[in-house]
């Protein structure tokens, strides 16, 4: 059982995923009888997001190789997502923000990806490979990206109890 005050609840699901429908949506099915029920209805919630709910969420993330602005749930997970062993790297740090740049040139957002668990490596080659998508393939993309880093978030907020 999740049990977790309404206010608790709407918090860490904001810091999840900032989308007031999504969180509205997932808080409505409180009270969760588990983990897993939690995860599964946040999960289908989020599938699949608006392109103005993309926005939303997408205002709330640092570019990759950004430290997050301000302090709070969010920030800190995007500070502990974005960290990896080659994050010192000034050379890599130089060519994802051009490829920040880049993207934001041509898709017009903040490139996005699930940093958690991924090198800054393999993460300038998606982002490499994703300039060539189309805005479609690109929004799709982008819209499961927010809904990993949603569950994964859910996942470190709600840990599994024996």
């Amino acid at each position: 059982m999740i049990d977790v005050s309404e206010t608790e609840l709407h918090e860490a699901l904001a810091a999840a995923l900032s989308v007031d429908r999504w969180v509205t949506e997932v808080a409505a099915a409180a009270p969760f009888a588990s983990r897993e029920q939690l995860l599964a209805v946040a999960h289908d919630a989020a599938t699949p997001l608006s392109d103005a709910e993309i926005d939303e969420a997408i205002a709330h993330h640092p570019r990759i190789g950004e430290k997050p602005v301000g302090t709070g749930t969010a920030q800190s997970f995007s500070a502990t997502e974005q960290s990896s062993a080659d994050a010192g790297d000034t050379a890599l740090a130089a060519a994802l923000a051009a490829g920040n740049a880049e993207y934001e040139e041509h898709f017009g957002r903040v490139f996005l990806i699930r940093a958690a668990g991924r090198s800054r490596t393999e993460i300038l080659s998606e982002l490499r490979r994703r300039l060539t998508l189309d805005d479609a393939a690109e929004l799709a993309i982008v819209g499961e990206q927010l809904r990993d880093i949603a569950v994964l978030r859910l996942e470190k907020l709600f840990p599994e109890t024996e």
